[in-house]
């Protein structure tokens, strides 16, 4: 039984009486073990497997844990615990109170604030500071529903007081972009906690005990969320030391103060490491020590044996340690998926990937830009998503967008016509259209969001004889919108094509290989290869256009592959939505940030660029980091290590002509001797 398994302070842990427990869970101590052996206790004393909730940090995460129960327990028990991410778990609850709540995408959502942020005519107003732009204004907004309970106002002027002449502008572009969500259903990440916590004050959930892993990385409103439950118990487990969400809104007060906050709380600790040895957590323990000690606690050793003690590698120049450590991987026994490369910024997996790419070794790169968050995925979603929900405006903007002359407002517009045209049924709009008038679209004159003054001059079809159209299209209704071009009228008549060719197919492989095959897809493809082809003297590159090009056609192939496992397309759009981002591409060598690394272990690690200014990070901790967080993320990287530790640095960078001096985190470790001296901050 799981608990059988246990050590003498995992299974305290795991057999707590009910109420608020907190696990101090060390990197290695087995707190996975513990929250099932703690399941498992749960479910023998007499607790209904229903009125349990585990909250983890990722689908995968939970799915493991339900699996290792499902070996001791029959499956239509375990099946009846809630588990899953935060935001996963109040999808599905939310789902059952709104049907037809529509999750989007950061970058989705992001077009449709800008879109709002655009009406707003700055450049008119005669303003004390330059405004801040869309992408970074919906950036904030998303920080702060996060991080904070009170109004957007009052947080915003606490970073930004010099803001304060644009504050009621501000909030009157989040107001519309609140109102706009709820009007077309949508949903972002942030949405699914606020309208559960929201629902939860007038409803309640059954539940006896809630689990939280990780619980260093929760939020602001993770935390109030997880109260808004009123579970009789919490068992919560984590690690201070491996707290390293600062940046995306994660709240080190959750960890610290939980003994202040809960009354008769207890905290339990896990202490014995059975991952690394004993060289890799002595290095450990000496660095992180310097961060102020919220609890007691130092790693111990829990596994035996031959040990190798980490090793620095010092080159003369950046690209000479890519290449080294390429060499060094391609004659090492160790298979490469066991090796992994670790580093704080994405540059320095650009000089890694190649390098493992010359001497022949795969690798796969985690951490950076995501397949599905890549712009030639996204558009093949966005069209699928349509599909499922007509009344996707986000999709349609995004897929739009990609038409020259056609902004986010322009699409915007168009959508809206489509709607009209089909009498509120877009596909209709589309291909029969019944109402052949242009609409009314902004019909009150207002200066300060810079609608228009006056009715659309409504333009003659007539413009586009020239371009040998088909009868179909020469007499669609949006041919008559003034602001159509030649352009855009060819990127209408793909659209067109395209949704004529799939609106009727089932099967998600057909449709998709269908898009693919698109001239709407081809011209996307066409825009995405060019911009990546560009030099910097801002001429095309026949090559680097035509290996950008195979690049995008070997991910819509791979998104291919993923469809043929699915026979119902609105569940691979969902899956796509929830699930895309803990899919990996690839075999071979783990090129891994920091924070990716975070929850696996590999025999063999390389910590790369461990030079002041890369790692730690000067210019983030510049943007409101901190020292100790970069520490931290030190720890995190080292402690990923089995067997095997490189530490590894460059004097000299060729390319910048920048000189490096050794990471202060060596010199904690003992790896460099002498004492480190701070940077000199230069003088304005």
């Amino acid at each position: 039984m799981p608990l059988s398994t246990l050590n003498a302070e995992q299974l305290s842990a795991a057999t707590a009486p009910l109420g608020h427990n907190l696990i101090i869970a060390s990197a290695g101590t087995g707190k996975t073990s513990t929250i099932v052996g703690r399941i498992a206790h749960l479910l023998h004393t007499g607790v209904e497997p229903s009125k349990i909730l585990l909250l983890t940090f990722t689908n995968k995460a939970a799915g493991e844990m339900i699996a290792r129960l499902e070996r001791f327990f029959p499956k239509q028990v375990v099946s009846k615990i809630q588990s899953g991410t935060f935001h996963a778990v109040c999808y599905r609850w939310l789902k059952e109170i709104y049907p037809n709540l529509a999750l989007k995408q950061p970058s989705e959502l992001k077009t449709l604030f800008r879109s709002l942020y655009e009406k707003r005519h700055f450049s008119r107003m005669n303003l004390p500071v330059e405004p801040f732009s869309a992408t970074y204004l919906y950036e904030m907004y998303s920080l702060y529903q996060n991080a904070s309970l009170e109004g957007f106002d009052i947080w915003f002027l606490e970073k930004y007081p010099e803001h304060e002449t644009l504050m009621d502008i501000y909030m009157d572009i989040t107001e519309e972009f609140e109102k706009e969500k709820l009007e077309y259903g949508f949903a972002s990440f942030n949405d699914l906690l606020l309208r559960m916590k929201n629902h939860l004050q007038i409803s309640s959930m059954p539940f006896q005990e809630v689990l939280v892993d990780e619980y260093q990385d929760t939020n602001t409103l993770q935390s109030a969320l997880i109260d808004a439950l009123k579970p009789r118990s919490l068992f919560c487990v984590g690690d201070y030391d491996q707290s390293i969400y600062a940046f995306n809104g994660a709240n080190i007060e959750n960890i610290a103060t939980f003994s202040n906050r809960y009354k008769n709380a207890k905290i339990f600790t896990l202490k014995t490491n059975y991952r690394s040895t004993a060289p890799i957590l002595s290095l450990a323990n000496r660095v992180i020590e310097r961060n102020e000690r919220i609890y007691p606690k130092k790693l111990e050793v829990g596994r035996a044996g031959k040990s190798h003690p980490p090793k620095l590698l010092v080159f003369n120049d950046l690209f000479e340690q890519y290449q080294s450590i390429a060499h060094s991987i391609k004659t090492t026994h160790i298979p490469n998926h066991d090796i992994a490369v670790i580093f704080r910024n994405n540059s320095s997996a650009d000089g890694i990937e190649a390098s493992l790419r010359e001497v022949g070794i795969p690798c796969r790169r985690k951490g950076g830009t995501s397949f599905f968050d890549t712009k030639e995925i996204k558009f093949l979603l966005d069209v699928l998503s349509l599909l499922v929900n007509p009344k996707d405006m986000m999709a349609f903007i995004h897929i739009f967008e990609y038409a020259n002359s056609i902004g986010s407002a322009l699409s915007k517009e168009f959508f809206q016509c489509f709607l009209h045209f089909g009498n509120g049924y877009l596909m209709q709009g589309v291909l029969s259209p019944k109402n052949h008038n242009i609409p009314k679209l902004n019909p009150v004159k207002n200066i300060q969001l810079g609608l228009f003054d006056d009715d659309h001059e409504i333009g003659s079809a007539a413009r586009f004889n020239h371009m040998e159209l088909d009868k179909v299209i020469y007499a669609h209704p949006l041919l008559k919108h003034p602001k159509l071009t030649q352009e855009s009228v060819r990127f209408f008549k793909d659209f067109y094509t395209l949704i004529s060719k799939v609106v009727s197919l089932k099967n998600p492989a057909e449709i998709l290989r269908t898009v693919i095959a698109s001239a709407l897809y081809e011209h996307s493809v066409e825009i995405l290869s060019t911009q990546r082809g560009r030099l910097k003297s801002g001429e095309i590159d026949k090559e680097k256009k035509k290996q950008a090009k195979e690049r995008i056609m070997r991910k819509a192939n791979l998104l291919l592959d993923l469809s043929r496992q699915y026979k119902d397309l609105s569940r691979f759009v969902n899956a796509m939505v929830l699930g895309g981002n803990e899919l990996s591409e690839g075999e071979g060598v783990n090129l891994l940030t920091v924070h990716a690394s975070k929850g696996l272990e590999f025999p063999e690690v390389y910590v790369v660029d461990l030079v002041d200014g890369r790692f730690p990070n000067r210019k983030l901790m510049g943007r409101g980091g901190s020292l100790e967080e970069e520490r931290r993320l030190f720890y995190v990287a080292v402690t990923r290590a089995k067997d095997r530790l490189y530490l590894s640095l460059a004097k000299y960078d060729k390319q910048k002509k920048v000189e490096y001096k050794p990471s202060p985190f060596l010199y904690e470790a003992g790896l460099v001797k002498g004492e480190y001296e701070e940077p000199a901050v230069k003088q304005k």
